[in-house]
């Protein structure tokens, strides 16, 4: 089986995780929609071309040019990553980049996007303190909002306290805040 299936089988297992979490908390359109970019042909050759199956190809990709130009493409199209949400600012630092609040929808997404990437990666190793022990091994040292960053961790910190049930129902209540 080639590099192209293997990558089209994780991506779509991805998405069908990112999308079965969505439906969970109410977020059906986002659900069906989220990580489309990854199929288009900017997107899939790297992944095709940088494919492991343990990690995601961007990062092999960063190691063999220094960058990588599909997570460029990607958290540019795709409002679920906190890397989206950076502007130029016109008080603090005029001229400066500048993290702004995610709207809580996307952080919802976001936090779905988690749970499926360590599921993937993780395999069999999962449990519901994973997406938690990713996001703290980059805390501090990546430009999020602290208001996204404080629902995003405390959702977190829920699901590896209380597991998904819970989790999700805290998500649709607080984030996506339609009745159960």
């Amino acid at each position: 089986m080639g590099k192209a299936w293997r990558h089209f089988k994780t991506i779509t297992y991805h998405k069908y995780l990112v999308a079965r979490g969505c439906f969970q908390v109410g977020l059906y359109r986002q659900g069906i929609l989220h990580d489309l970019s990854k199929y288009g042909p900017t997107e899939f050759r790297v992944g095709r071309k940088y494919y492991q199956g343990n990690r995601s190809p961007n990062n092999a990709e960063r190691e063999d040019i220094g960058y990588s130009s599909a997570w460029l493409h990607h958290k540019g199209r795709n409002k679920h990553h906190y890397e989206y949400w950076i502007d130029y600012s016109m008080h603090e630092e005029p001229g400066g980049m500048i993290p702004v609040p995610m709207p809580d929808r996307y952080i919802a997404e976001m936090i779905m996007d988690r749970i499926a990437a360590s599921k993937v990666y993780e395999g069999e190793n999962y449990t519901d303190a994973s997406p938690l022990k990713y996001y703290l091994r980059g805390k501090g040292k990546v430009p999020i909002h602290p208001q996204t960053a404080e629902k995003l961790e405390n959702m977190l910190q829920m699901l590896a306290q209380k597991g998904e049930k819970e989790t999700f129902r805290q998500i649709r209540r607080k984030l996506v805040k339609k009745r159960q």
